[in-house]
């Protein structure tokens, strides 16, 4: 159990008068990678019906290719973004995923083939990976203490802004030229949605990441890689405007502390050094486990979940956009508890909920059981994911590793990350098929259940620490 204090008394009167609003403007811009994460993601997930009938996709390889290809852009993006970040720093990457998102949306709606298709999700998939690694870190090191699970989690709120933005865009595309209940595929490709409908909903991306490229030019570098990198003026200047010269003296003092006899380059082996090696297995744990739960299938597989529970297809599209205005709500709750209850309650409560939850919503499937319960049950178990394991997790892997070695370490997390929401994605339709809704939710009850047993031992406490205060009590 960690006894020491949270902070020292100096460094909460340095915190004391941070320039607020200079600190939320530069995370708020940061945080667009998240909302273009979450619109990338998830705008396939209602275009799947107009893109399957252009391209005359039929088997269940090219279906399943066209869905998890942007998966494994996702985990070159995390891949790369650790190495060059700690080369070239968080804002030029940043700026980079900036460019991807741009290039590919446009790029996407303008595929003449399934090929092209496929090469230009992996290029969005690629901005994903480098935005859902960069974004979070380069607010944790521009944060102070004291606000730090608050503005992290902005980039969980912005993740869902972008999630409920592609189902609206995607509901409002759409329902421009209504196809009939029950169409054909020549129908749906000879339609004006198959044709040019579903170009647009990929397109559209372009608009915000353009705005986040031009933001980029505006915020400056994190002031720890730049104290990491040789730049301490530099550095102390940015902390200076972020919290006042109390701050930046407290601030500069605590970093270059942490970073004595260190290289400026990390070796990826240097992570497996003892001192460091938990760490980088919990990260890896909260990374993997928040998509081994289960909860995204319901954003990935939405219609089939709904489907399994009775619902017509005019009413699934509603409920999918109940799910993102129900995931955006929980979301703002978690962006004033974190900072209050802490990461470590959150995270159990949320296990313990969607092990409860999971287990009843298996039975409903199992007793086949329609209608609004199981919408109910569906959106509380969003509800309970979006205050708890969807933003805690993104704190956590941001605020867990050292100073020198974070870009390292925070790049093996996200991409273990992508390779479990990669397995989730391509496991869900064979557990579906073989063991039924009720049998795969079960599965992930189980998950949820082992979560909250591994983290009620071995999850730390990080609220309101600065990040060389933590990795004091948990590296040192």
């Amino acid at each position: 159990m960690i006894t020491a204090p949270e902070t020292s008394p100096a460094a909460s009167r340095a915190e004391a008068g941070f320039n607020a609003g200079y600190v939320w403007a530069i995370s708020i811009v940061a945080a667009m990678g998240g909302l273009l994460f979450g619109y990338d993601w998830i705008v396939i997930s209602g275009t799947d019906l107009f893109y399957e009938a252009h391209f005359h996709l039929t088997s269940s390889l090219e279906i399943g290719w066209a869905k998890s290809s942007a998966l494994l852009g996702c985990l070159i993006g995390a891949l790369i973004s650790g190495a060059l970040s700690d080369q070239f720093g968080r804002k030029r990457l940043l700026a980079l995923s900036a460019l991807l998102f741009a290039v590919s949306s446009v790029a996407t709606g303008l595929a003449g083939s399934f090929a092209v298709f496929v090469l230009w999700r992996i290029a969005g998939g690629a901005a994903i990976g480098l935005a859902s690694n960069l974004s979070p870190m380069y607010i944790a090191e521009v944060a102070p203490a004291r606000t730090r699970g608050r503005l992290v989690s902005l980039n969980q709120l912005t993740i869902v802004v972008g999630i409920l933005l592609a189902q609206f865009v995607n509901w409002r595309i759409g329902s421009l030229h209504p196809l009939p209940d029950q169409p054909t595929a020549d129908q749906i490709a000879a339609s004006w949605s198959g044709q040019t409908g579903w170009r647009w909903m990929f397109g559209v991306t372009a608009a915000p990441s353009f705005l986040f490229l031009i933001g980029m030019f505006l915020v400056p570098e994190s002031p720890r890689w730049l104290a990491k990198n040789g730049k301490p003026e530099r550095a102390r200047a940015i902390l200076a405007k972020i919290g006042g010269s109390d701050y930046a003296g407290a601030a500069m003092a605590d970093i270059q502390a942490t970073l004595v006899n260190e290289v400026q380059k990390v070796n990826f082996r240097d992570l497996l050094q003892p001192k460091l090696k938990r760490m980088l297995f919990l990260g890896i744990a909260l990374a993997v486990l928040q998509q081994w739960c289960g909860i995204n299938v319901i954003f990935y597989y939405a219609k089939d979940v709904f489907k399994d529970s009775g619902f017509k297809v005019a009413d699934i599209l509603i409920n999918i956009v109940f799910i993102g205005s129900v995931n955006l709500l929980a979301t703002l709750v978690a962006l004033r508890t974190v900072d209050r209850w802490g990461r470590r309650p959150l995270m159990l409560f949320g296990y313990a909920g969607l092990t409860v939850l999971f287990i009843i919503l298996g039975l409903c499937f199992a007793l086949n059981m329609h209608g609004v319960l199981m919408l109910v049950l569906v959106l509380a178990a969003i509800a309970c994911y979006a205050m708890s394991l969807a933003p805690i997790t993104w704190v956590l892997i941001a605020e867990i590793f050292p100073n020198r070695i974070r870009g390292a370490a925070m790049s093996v997390a996200v991409t273990s990350l992508w390779i479990a929401c990669f397995v989730l994605t391509e496991t869900f339709p064979f557990l579906r098929e073989h063991l039924g809704a009720a049998g795969t939710f079960w599965i992930y009850a189980g998950i949820c259940l082992f979560g909250f047993l591994l983290f009620r031992a071995k999850l730390p406490e990080t609220k309101g620490k600065t990040l060389e205060l933590i990795e004091r009590e948990l590296v040192d």
